[in-house]
């Protein structure tokens, strides 16, 4: 029993190799491909999640860089600004010496250096141009001119250290004549601790528009009740090298990076390192950037492929599901070679015998059906080409309903399918609307035929002169099962072009009236009313003993 078991498991086995040559060798492909690609999928997952993790603390890391460096510059200005609040008068070599004791480190990259702008009226001006001018050539003024633009209040760079070239270029400059720095200077004096700008472009570059930054230490004279505004120490920075010296401080010179202003509550930016790239993953942090929010934006610096791990992964599952491709073919080409040897001649006798029966009988009905079309079709037509594309369109939906035939072994055929294949050129399109609903009801072959021509011919008229012929018309086709034994077909055309009831009977509807009458034993409503054409057709439903393939000799009697 146990050995009966087995080999009846193992001919069941080939005969999955024998009735699915193609299915099986492409089912164990997919398994093998699918297995391959959850794996990669698993593992480019787990790829992403830490490169996400390695991108998130690379922009911790900006982030912290960047603030240390506005941390360190804060407390080098107010180390300044205890210098000019608890002294009168600051010369420019106690202010120079000063600045050399504070031995600037690498983490001062970016900045031009510390200076000093006193706050004063008006009136002192005169005072203040003496004190740039001491010990140089010739005499600096304060810019813009009180002249070109009056004012109360000037904020001039008296001091910038160290003293180069560049630097020169800043003094006598108000800033309170700027609108971004002095917005900076009130929020400083209010809030009495360092203050960075929005992006300007500083005086030391000469015209070129480099973007920047400067950060605001106010000095006070006084107590906190009766203090007075003595003046500001700052630092300029250019943001690029500002943020390229935060950048060498991370280590990774293929990250993009940019840093925008957002102080204003709209993106504008400051600097951009040279790894940037457009279209990649990037994440953003906000950085406090000494009393003002900036946006720091730091790119992945992953490249956009497969990880190793994944590319061996996926060539290895390939390949073996590439074999097993191979080893599964040859094995149905086989089974499929041995299962024909041994069924071939059993086979012989059986078919040569059903199909000659059968065709017999098929070709009959086929060739009557032909011979109504042909005759109807030539009694119809005015010339030659009427006649062969009236021939050629209904011998092709006789062809489609054929094929259907076929399909189903010229078995029971649905009648969806048979009314789906006839309307499948006008089904999809945009323009009108074609519905089509009933229950599941199987047709003889004979049955399946007759309706198929009635419908083509539906179609046909609706396409050329009813609602298929014009947008937003529309077409229903309602099946219903009166009783056991007949179903009831309802056409109706809407949205069309008026229908008017034609002047001669047409190919079409001596088809349907007589020759679709006729075959299905019912006759058949055609009309054509105003607002559309109508059509109901009673099919019978046959059982399948009555029409199935024979297997004895041909009835005697008329079909």
């Amino acid at each position: 029993m146990l050995e009966e078991n087995r080999i009846l498991r193992r001919g069941r086995r080939r005969r999955w190799l024998v009735d699915y040559p193609r299915v099986v060798p492409l089912a164990i492909f997919l398994l093998v491909a699918a297995v391959t690609f959850v794996s990669v999928v698993a593992i480019e997952s787990g790829q992403a999640v830490r490169e996400e993790a390695e991108l998130n603390r690379k922009a911790q890391s900006m982030v912290s860089a960047i603030e240390r460096r506005a941390y360190s510059n804060s407390a080098f200005l107010r180390a300044a600004a205890a210098l000019f609040s608890s002294q009168g008068e600051v010369s420019s070599d106690s202010f120079r010496q000063f600045v050399t004791e504070l031995r600037l480190d690498a983490d001062y990259r970016g900045a031009e250096g510390i200076g000093w702008a006193p706050a004063i009226s008006s009136g002192e001006i005169v005072r203040t141009e003496d004190l740039l001018s001491e010990g140089r050539v010739s005499r600096v003024r304060i810019t813009p001119s009180i002249v070109d633009q009056p004012r109360s209040q000037l904020v001039p760079v008296l001091y910038l250290q160290p003293d180069t070239l560049r630097n020169r270029r800043a003094l006598g400059f108000d800033m309170y004549s700027e609108p971004v720095r002095r917005e900076a200077l009130d929020e400083a004096t209010k809030s009495a601790r360092p203050t960075s700008t929005g992006k300007v472009v500083l005086v030391q570059e000469g015209g070129v528009e480099e973007p920047g930054f400067l950060i605001y230490m106010p000095v006070f004279d006084g107590g906190i009740t009766d203090r007075v505004l003595k003046g500001f120490v700052y630092s300029p920075f250019n943001a690029g090298e500002f943020l390229a010296s935060a950048g060498d401080l991370v280590g990774d010179d293929e990250t993009g990076v940019r840093l925008y202003d957002i102080g204003d509550d709209k993106r504008d930016l400051m600097a951009e390192l040279p790894g940037w790239k457009p279209d990649v993953p990037y994440v953003e942090r906000e950085v406090d950037m000494a009393n003002r929010k900036m946006l720091l934006v730091v790119q992945s610096s992953a490249v956009e492929v497969l990880s190793p791990l994944s590319m061996i992964t996926l060539l290895f599952g390939l390949a073996v599901a590439s074999l097993l491709l191979v080893v599964a073919r040859l094995l149905t080409q086989q089974a499929q070679e041995d299962s024909r040897s041994l069924e071939w001649f059993a086979e012989q006798n059986s078919i040569r015998n059903s199909l000659t029966r059968e065709l017999n009988h098929r070709v009959k009905n086929t060739l009557a059906n032909v011979l109504s079309i042909v005759s109807l079709t030539r009694r119809r037509a005015d010339n030659l080409d009427e006649f062969a594309q009236g021939i050629d369109s209904r011998i092709r939906a006789l062809s489609a309903t054929h094929d259907l035939l076929t399909q189903s072994e010229w078995g029971t055929t649905p009648i969806r399918s048979v009314i789906e294949v006839e309307l499948a050129p006008y089904a999809n399109a945009e323009d009108h609307t074609v519905v089509m609903e009933g229950p599941d009801v199987e047709l003889a072959p004979n049955d399946a035929l007759s309706m198929g021509l009635a419908i083509h011919e539906l179609a046909t008229n609706a396409a050329k002169f009813g609602a298929l012929s014009r947008a937003g018309g529309k077409v229903t086709v309602i099946w219903t099962l009166v009783n056991e034994g007949l179903a009831r077909i309802d056409w109706s055309e809407s949205g069309g072009p008026r229908v008017t009831e034609p002047q001669k009977r047409g190919f079409g509807t001596d088809l349907i009236e007589k020759i679709v009458a006729h075959e299905l034993r019912h006759p058949v409503e055609l009309e054509f009313l105003p607002t559309g054409v109508r059509c109901k057709l009673l099919v019978p439903v046959r059982e399948p003993n009555e029409f199935m393939l024979r297997s004895g000799p041909p009835p005697q009697k008329g079909h």
